[in-house]
């Protein structure tokens, strides 16, 4: 599939009131998604489509995946209140990374301070990497997803003072 069939499917799915198409010719995929633009406070480098070709060679997705690091979490909140603070929530369903390849440092830290735009971590869906950034300036009060843990949609991930 050329890249003018992809942006005309981008363009009819931003015409419509679909959240999301896949289209299959052959062996090759294409899946389109919006982010939702009311109830949920999105990164503003959240994708608002996603394209997943086979280009994408595993070599490629085994590098950049990383593997479990260590690192505070506050997974203890998951069953109770969130501690108080703005929270960032996850913008697509997918796979939580806390850094960059398994020999970078995490992006951030429980008590670290970030500034609006500021990587936070990365969700992997569809063979992408989708960096999640801070929607604004603070402190990190909390880390409520673990490395490699699967995400839902608009489920809590930072917390931020």
């Amino acid at each position: 599939m050329d890249l003018r069939k992809i942006k005309k499917l981008i363009d009819l799915l931003e015409a419509s009131n679909l959240a999301e198409l896949e289209i299959r010719e052959g062996e090759e995929v294409v899946r389109l998604s919006r982010v939702p633009k009311t109830g949920v406070a999105a990164p503003a480098s959240a994708p608002a489509t996603q394209v997943n070709l086979p280009a994408l060679r595993a070599e490629d997705a085994a590098a950049a995946s990383p593997a479990p690091l260590a690192h505070a979490t506050a997974a203890t909140h998951a069953g109770s209140t969130l501690p108080a603070g703005h929270v960032v929530r996850s913008p697509m369903v997918g796979t939580f990374y806390v850094a960059s390849s398994p020999e970078a440092p995490p992006f951030v830290k429980v008590g670290q301070s970030v500034k609006q735009g500021e990587t936070l971590g990365v969700i992997e869906a569809m063979k992408m990497f989708n960096q999640i950034e801070s929607d604004k300036a603070g402190t990190v009060v909390a880390i409520l997803v673990e490395n490699g843990q699967p995400v839902e949609f608009d489920e809590p991930m930072f917390v931020i003072g």
